[in-house]
């Protein structure tokens, strides 16, 4: 007897065969798609009611303190929305192909906007103004192959300091510039590298605090004086190991309140005095991270959002005491972009949990109520057809505690369940307990498990935790998964014999490595921007992240470091790969080139395995587009049933 994914296939092929090329969903103009089997249009009516919904997340919150600017999507892309009453009109102020995902208040009158836009997921952001009574745009860098970000507001409004790597391409310097000026940009400060930034302007305008971001385990902070133009270290660049980030100037300048790790497994928030460089830990009785915090106007508060094992919490300080309450009113799940209002009246924030888009709340810092602003619709989901998590946790080859979050599928469902593992990027990433969006569609349509992994190198678990897959330590995160394949095959209700493994970015290469080295463990693969060969990766990965990359991967220069690359490529273990894999590609990827994903395709073609190809000529790392993202969706699950559930 045939069995029900066998017999899933065959009346699929013959719905095809019937339907003909008229009744299956072609690639748009933008998309390369090789070897992807037809995708029937009636698959896409049916996606739909998991492929619509939206999230809204905050972007900037008016002077006035009445009024915000959110980001969601009507269209194809995120655009800005301004919202001027709780739960009022989301009214759409930016209208392009391309997403717009932040904007920052001119702060004293709020008449315009300043925002970053890219062109085709290039990531060379560009710094625009849009005035807000016309909604007209007017570029203000330099339209080429530079990034410009980190706008820093001096208080009066009369211009910005920013960071760009306008001058050669790889080093971050800042630069002043006059949105109404900007023909009279100034270069401030030049600096070595890709990892610098700017934390804070004190009020007086004449001190910038400077980051310098180096990897996932070391961070400095330094402090510049606008006026004698010297730079000086707050922290010791000597200090190996520690994080030193997100820095802000406290009620003077001489304390700044800032995270570190220093002396702990975990980022707390501190409070430095530059002058004595004396550290008073505000956090330490909290075991988690500190992930991000703000302060208010006039100092006397602060809320800071920390994240315990995926989850995150508020709480509020009052700075004069150190002391601190949770805020417990905020469902469960995922908190971001917290602003204070100028006046410190108000503490807006966009908050998501597993069954439920993210939103906009605002919370009445006297009262503690929480109000909502926006309600993103979920499409025609239902909080019930939504999976939701389950923290599991598994030893790996060497008794480390691995953890991650297994969505089951839904209870309808019976016997054995098919797997998708999903593997994040980063790969200082970290899979939390969020929603799921459209992948609902596999858990509740299609009775299959997901479960996503915080393999050794994921953030959230502290400093030991996040270095221990560097360099040549990198295979040890594979191992991880193999831990993984091997908890599953221990687990009733799964089916060990069909697992797809699948991720983007350094996710993309855990898939690919996973392939080869747990062929006979898996049913299939999902290869998104992955990274195919390091030695190659590292050569054509763009230059203002290429030393900030070596710190994490390994250097490529030091030949016992390239041998080790070339050992552990997927690129170079083709022959080890025996089960189909898709791999999906954006043309413009700065970060993973389109060559790492050729160079794979090519190479398991000329072996004669099976292997399907989409890339979007108008994207990079990561589809954007949502017509883009609908057909990578489409074609996945019409991977899935032909590999996965035939």
């Amino acid at each position: 007897m045939k069995n029900k994914y066998t017999v899933l296939a065959f009346l699929l092929a013959g719905m095809l065969s019937a339907q003909g090329k008229s009744e299956v969903i072609t690639p748009n103009e933008n998309l390369i798609a090789e070897n992807i089997l037809p995708i029937p249009k009636s698959l896409n009516q049916v996606l739909k009611k998991y492929s619509e919904s939206r999230n809204a997340g905050l972007a900037g919150v008016h002077p006035n303190g009445k009024e915000i600017i959110a980001v969601t999507r009507f269209a194809s892309t995120n655009q800005l929305h301004r919202i001027s009453v709780p739960m009022g009109a989301r009214k759409q102020i930016t209208f392009f192909d391309e997403p717009v995902s932040n904007a920052s208040y001119e702060p004293v009158k709020g008449e315009y906007l300043i925002y970053t836009k890219d062109t085709g997921g290039n990531e060379f952001g560009q710094l625009y103004q849009l005035d807000l009574k016309t909604l007209e745009s007017k570029l203000l860098t330099d339209g080429g192959r530079s990034q410009n970000g980190g706008v820093t507001w001096k208080k009066d409004g009369s211009g910005f300091y920013f960071s760009s790597t306008k001058r050669n391409g790889g080093d971050r310097d800042i630069y002043y510039m006059n949105p109404l000026k900007p023909e009279d940009t100034q270069l401030v400060l030049e600096v070595k590298g890709g990892g610098w930034g700017i934390s804070d302007l004190s009020d007086d305008g004449k001190k910038l605090l400077i980051s310098e971001y180096v990897s996932a385990n070391d961070s400095y902070l330094y402090i510049y004086d606008l006026e004698t133009k010297k730079l000086e270290p707050i922290t010791d660049r000597k200090e190996k190991g520690v994080v030193q980030v997100h820095a802000d100037f406290g009620k003077n300048n001489d304390e700044i309140f800032y995270l570190t790790d220093r002396d702990n497994e975990f980022t707390r928030l501190a409070v430095l005095n530059i002058k004595t460089k004396k550290i008073e830990y505000l956090t330490s009785a909290i075991p988690w991270n500190v992930e991000d915090y703000e302060v208010s106007k006039d100092h006397s508060r602060l809320a800071f959002v920390t994240n315990e094992s995926g989850i995150n919490k508020m709480y509020i300080m009052d700075t004069a005491t150190g002391k601190y309450t949770q805020v417990s009113q905020i469902p469960t799940g995922l908190i971001g972009g917290v602003s204070f209002s100028n006046d410190g009246k108000s503490l807006y924030f966009s908050s998501s949990a597993a069954n439920s888009g993210a939103d906009v709340y605002r919370m009445d810092m006297a009262s503690r109520n929480i109000e909502r602003w926006t309600e993103s619709e979920q499409g025609e989901m239902q909080p019930a057809d939504m999976a939701v998590p389950k923290l599991i946790e598994w030893n790996s080859f060497d008794k480390m505690k691995i953890t991650g979050f297994y969505y089951p599928a839904a209870s309808k469902f019976t016997g054995k369940r098919p797997v998708i593992i999903s593997i994040h990027g980063g790969p200082e990433g970290q899979s939390m307990a969020s929603s799921i969006g459209s992948s609902n569609y596999f858990t509740n349509e299609m009775g299959i498990a997901m479960i996503y992994p915080n393999v050794r190198g994921s953030s959230g678990f502290g400093k030991t935790f996040i270095a221990a897959d560097n360099w040549d330590l990198r295979m040890n995160s594979v191992k991880d998964i193999g831990a993984l394949l091997d908890w599953i095959a221990k687990q009733p209700e799964l089916d060990k014999d069909r697992i797809m493994i699948m991720g983007g970015s350094y996710g993309g290469f855990m898939t690919l490595a996973t392939a080869y080295e747990y062929a006979d463990k898996i049913r299939c693969s999902v290869d998104i921007v992955g990274i195919s060969d390091f030695n190659t990766f590292l050569k054509n990965t763009e230059e203002y992240r290429r030393d900030l990359r070596r710190v994490e991967y390994g250097d490529e220069r030091i030949p016992k470091m390239a041998e080790f690359f070339t050992k552990i490529a997927p690129l170079n273990n083709i022959d080890k790969i025996k089960k189909p894999m898709f791999i999906i590609q954006g043309t413009n990827d700065p970060r993973v080139p389109v060559t790492e994903a050729v160079q794979m395709r090519d190479k398991l073609k000329a072996q004669g395995k099976t292997v399907w190809y989409l890339e979007a000529k108008n994207e990079g790392h990561g589809f954007r587009k949502k017509e883009n993202v609908d057909f990578q969706r489409l074609a996945t699950i019409r991977f899935m049933q032909e590999f996965l559930l035939k």
